[in-house]
């Protein structure tokens, strides 16, 4: 049992801190549960920031994990506005902001990443965007409506998730839009070249104009307003706002001066924790964007004895909980499949697995590609490393257990619509 008189405290206010805090108390935690967050905002989840929200189909309220008085009803206490300063691991205390210290006899990080920063002339004008918080979002959905009355150009940097997302949300307030990016295809470093392509067809078809194989290299403007973009090869474009959508850093700043285990940047950074998502301190733990969790729990080859840190929301949802009973001294082994989705325009998607190129040595469609009614998988050896539903939907189960199972499987039948990817799965005597 855990002592009542104990206190676990949570830094950082997101979806991973919040549903830690609630887990605490849902398992029976009778001591004190301090959350800890740097900004002013109740805990919210970030997936509406580049979607519901950010288009105008959904209230700011619908962004929050509970609705305010929870925190109170659950006696939970919360520290907002406040950044976590120092952390004492000899002392177990965490400085905020204002001087206050906090004592705590187990901690969780869950600090969650930032954006990074475009480092070229211009970025301090006005018209310079990025998109982590409520607050950005707030801002940019302003900016994207007046774009779009006014038929003015947004110019982004980066393909990637955020980007494209960005990028639909802008189209549909009529906005002009073009996305920069120095890869061959949207989405690279995920999809590859293979199903890149798709996201290039899907955006042209609504009006959005690419510069593949370019980086911004400065942003021009007049009394503090943007007023173009260019780029390494010498092209100037039109704009009246920037967006950087370049990606994230994991906040490890305090983990880092505090001494704990991280991850090379070179392999994603952030605070590497075992599967228990205890870090290299045993009275500390990690969870959310900034967790790098191993994956050397699956059979497939290329992820034995690797780290993962997967900045999405589900990770954060089934991180938090997962940790929270780690803190209560359950046994936990964190083994979830990464899982990712994306909505832009009128193609959702579910993306489960981990295939960066040259990982993998096919890639094998089930569908119709042309319709975007599909299921992409990637192969490496013949064995699953990941799997992609667009506009097809309640296979995700399936498609996870057959990476979990590492079982070779055939390309012709994997392919084939008329055989039930249920059938693929290793009977209980082959796994």
């Amino acid at each position: 049992m855990v002592d009542a008189n104990q206190t676990f405290v949570i830094v950082g206010g997101g979806l991973a801190g919040a549903k830690a805090a609630e887990t605490l108390r849902a398992e029976g935690f009778t001591g004190r549960v301090i959350l800890i967050c740097d900004e002013r905002e109740h805990p919210y989840e970030r997936p509406p920031l580049s979607k519901g929200y950010l288009t105008g189909k959904e209230d700011r309220d619908s962004v929050f994990v509970h609705e305010p008085g929870w925190y109170a009803q659950a006696d939970i206490e919360l520290h907002l506005g406040q950044p976590a300063v120092h952390l004492d691991r000899a002392a177990r205390t965490v400085r905020l902001g204002d001087g206050t210290c906090v004592h705590y006899d187990k901690l969780l990080l869950a600090t969650g990443a930032e954006p990074r920063r475009l480092d070229i002339p211009g970025t301090g004008l006005a018209g310079v965007h990025h998109l982590r918080r409520l607050a950005h979002a707030e801002r940019l959905r302003g900016v994207l409506a007046s774009l779009g009355r006014d038929n003015g150009h947004l110019v982004i940097a980066g393909a990637g998730w955020i980007g494209l997302e960005v990028a639909a949300a802008a189209r549909s307030y009529g906005a002009e839009v073009t996305v920069v990016e120095p890869e061959p295809t949207p989405l690279h470093p995920v999809l590859g070249p293979e199903l890149g392509q798709l996201f290039t067809d899907l955006h042209s078809e609504h009006g959005v104009r690419f510069h593949f194989g370019a980086r911004l290299t400065e942003i021009t403007g007049q009394d503090g307003m943007v007023l173009a973009a260019r780029t390494d090869d010498g092209e100037e474009h039109p704009a009246h706002a920037v967006l950087a959508a370049i990606g994230a850093a994991p906040r490890t700043a305090l983990a880092e001066a505090a001494g704990l285990a991280l991850v090379d940047r070179a392999d994603g950074g952030g605070i590497a924790v075992d599967a228990s998502l205890r870090t290299s301190d045993p009275e500390i733990f990690a969870a959310g964007d900034v967790a790098a969790t191993p994956l050397s729990h699956f059979r497939v080859t290329p992820w034995l004895g690797t780290r993962l840190r997967v900045e999405h929301w589900a990770n954060a949802l089934h991180t938090g909980p997962a940790a929270a009973r780690a803190m209560l001294g359950r046994e936990i082994s964190y083994d979830r499949v990464p899982y990712f989705f994306s909505d832009q325009y009128d193609v959702g998607l579910e993306y489960s697995g981990y295939a960066p190129p040259g990982s993998y040595d096919q890639v094998v469609c089930r569908g119709d590609v042309g319709k975007r009614e599909f299921i992409a998988f990637w192969l490496a050896e013949g064995r699953l490393l990941a799997g992609m539903n667009v506009n097809v939907w309640d296979v995700t189960e399936t498609v996870q257990k057959l990476i979990r199972s590492g079982a070779p499987l055939d390309p012709e039948a994997l392919a084939d619509p008329a055989v039930p990817l249920d059938a693929l799965l290793p009977s209980p005597a082959q796994s």
